[in-house]
């Protein structure tokens, strides 16, 4: 059974940079044709896909978050991070962390709980 558990700060003044670290047990994010992403859900909205590292170390990101997004890994821990840079109140959501297995496919068959992230002044 796969793992994944988020975790970082929960509280951001505007203009910081958001690092959430996801941390992966019970499968390796190296584990061939798997992929491993960001997702995140604004109060009342819907789930907003960020971006994803491959089990490569290749990256891609959605369009509207591309300029300010960072997907990077750390194998020897089995942890994969985001970063959000310049952060708004617009950023506040819960972010969570997902497997795609098999890659491109758009199924994420393990989820993280999600952790909270509120940018204020």
């Amino acid at each position: 059974q796969v793992q994944l558990q988020e975790s970082g700060p929960g509280l951001l003044k505007p203009s910081q940079t958001l690092s959430l670290t996801c941390s992966v047990s019970g499968g390796s994010i190296t584990t061939t044709r798997s992929s491993w992403t960001w997702i995140r859900q604004p109060p009342g909205k819907g789930l907003e896909w960020m971006g994803v590292i491959g089990y490569r170390g290749d990256t891609f990101y959605g369009p509207s978050l591309k300029s300010r997004t960072s997907i990077s890994r750390d194998t020897s821990k089995n942890q994969f991070t985001l970063q959000l840079n310049s952060v708004t109140p617009e950023d506040t959501a819960v972010y969570y962390c997902a497997r795609e297995y098999p890659q491109h496919s758009g199924d994420m068959d393990y989820w993280g709980k999600g952790t909270l992230v509120t940018v204020s002044s």
